[in-house]
């Protein structure tokens, strides 16, 4: 059975990050983040992971798209216009630190930099949009992995929390939403973006990510405190990208490596900035790379302050599920959001390989809701494709549609079982610039851009069939799904 009653408070959106979209990338007083480092091309973690990668950036051999984005920081206003034509009730953004604090490490923010989100705030507000912001996605202070090694180092903590304090100052009158850290689990397989190491500076040695977790929970800690002391009322989240996890198998072998796995990536993370406190398999998951809970550097102060601020509701993003198998070593494999995997006979995959699972974001959610008890956000899904336009200029992406209307379905029916849902924002609502491979060809949008892999075209926007599909499916609060 299809269920479709959502909400009539369900918020209905987009998501992006500036470091995927804005570009000017070093204008008006902008450092430079770690984003910005990074070349185009699908082998870009391969590259950063070399152990001599120093963050240079290498104009002359390599391209870095992040430097352009999509010019939203020319044309915000054009772009959330478009939003509001669409219906959407709020927008997740990303504030880039490193357009506030430069370097990072700075007592004093950049004004120009913080003009900049007070202009789009209220850009937003304007339109009757609730802005929703994540205070730090995969765009630190590049200076603040070179100078002090990324988050493994606990003075980021002091950092993070000047950056939060100064971005929730000024907005939290106007900004009831929040979140801490960008799919910080995923720094378990690819520590890069979140935490900032590669190998060059100790990504290989788990006890730095385990410790630079750390000190984000603590960061993060500090931020919710912050916020409710401004106004008890404000909603401050963590997130995680999700991947709903199978064991291949009934093999008991495989179903315990599965759980181990769940525990690993899916829930540590949660559990520790949801329920406050680390949980009872902390000592035999850290066992499994060598370490023990004593070898990183915490307090009793810290331990405390983790209790007393956990997060108000859970962000998170899902995209496709992954199956585990220990036992064979014989089977295909896939791509997916930052990790690959097992193939699963019984799905399909994107272009890219990220297997389509639009069953599994309901087990996310109820296996996430029974496990937590607090309100959950989809602020990420959406399905990367190459848009063609026809003769006509016009972009037909049915298979887009298709994709979003099999999971809100989805969605719909996991409102049915009981799980508080607060909303949707599926990523990419604007064509942007790839995380995972700094392409513009694999795109998500309702709105096309006109720009190419090198960098080449009119920065042109255009509604996609997607738009107006999605503009129906927000102004019947999800009950016409029909394209």
């Amino acid at each position: 059975m299809t269920y479709l009653n959502f909400p009539k408070q369900f918020m209905w959106g987009g998501a992006t990050a500036a470091n995927q979209l804005e570009g000017a990338y070093r204008e008006d007083g902008k450092g430079l983040s770690i984003a910005d480092a990074l070349p185009q091309g699908k082998a870009r973690f391969d590259l950063v992971n070399e152990p001599d990668f120093d963050w240079t950036i290498d104009e002359s051999n390599y391209r870095y798209p992040n430097h352009r984005g999509i010019d939203h920081y020319h044309h915000f206003k054009e772009d959330i216009k478009l939003f509001s034509e669409m219906g959407f009730k709020c927008y997740r953004f990303s504030i880039a630190w490193s357009r506030i604090f430069p370097e990072g490490d700075e007592k004093t923010p950049n004004m120009a930099g913080l003009a900049f989100y007070d202009a789009v705030i209220a850009e937003c507000l304007k339109y009757g949009i609730e802005p929703i912001i994540t205070i730090s996605h995969y765009e630190m202070p590049l200076h603040l992995v070179t100078k002090y090694g990324g988050w493994k180092n606990k003075q980021l903590i002091g950092f993070y929390k000047r950056f939060a304090e100064t971005v929730l100052t000024r907005y939290f009158k106007q900004v009831k939403y929040w979140m801490t850290f960008n799919e910080i689990n995923s720094a378990l397989a690819f520590p890069v973006m979140s935490q900032g190491l590669v190998k060059s500076n100790g990504a290989a040695d788990k006890r730095n990510i385990f410790q630079a977790w750390h000190n984000q929970f603590v960061a993060g800690a500090e931020a919710v405190k912050i916020g409710h002391q401004l106004d008890q009322n404000l909603q401050i989240g963590c997130m995680l990208l999700y991947a709903t996890t199978y064991s291949y198998d009934a093999n008991p072998v495989n179903q315990l490596a599965t759980l181990q796995q769940n525990q690993a990536f899916n829930f540590f993370c949660g559990d520790v900035q949801v329920r406050g406190e680390y949980p009872a398999y902390t000592d035999a998951l850290l066992d499994q790379y060598g370490i023990k809970l004593t070898d990183l550097d915490f307090s009793a102060a810290e331990l405390a302050l983790l209790k007393q601020h956990p997060v108000d509701y859970i962000g998170f993003s899902y995209y496709m599920s992954a199956v585990v198998e220990t036992i064979q070593k014989d089977h295909a494999e896939v791509g997916g959001n930052l990790l690959s995997g097992i193939k699963n006979p019984f799905l399909e995959a994107s272009e890219w390989g990220w297997q389509i699972d639009p069953i599994g974001l309901r087990i996310a959610l109820n296996q996430l809701y029974d496990r937590y008890r607090k309100p959950l956000f989809i602020v990420e899904n959406g399905l990367g494709a190459v848009d063609q336009p026809d003769s006509n200029g016009e972009i037909h992406d049915d298979y887009r549609i298709d994709y979003l209307k099999q999971h809100i379905e989805q969605i719909g029916a996991a409102i049915h079982d009981g799980v508080d849902v607060m909303g949707y924002t599926p990523w990419g609502c604007i064509d942007l610039v790839s995380a995972s491979t700094g392409q513009m060809s694999k795109r998500y949008g309702f709105i096309y851009v006109d720009l190419d892999d090198a960098g080449q075209g009119t920065l042109k926007r255009s509604k996609k069939k997607s738009f107006d599909w999605y503009r129906q499916v927000i102004a019947s609060n999800g009950a016409d799904l029909d394209s």
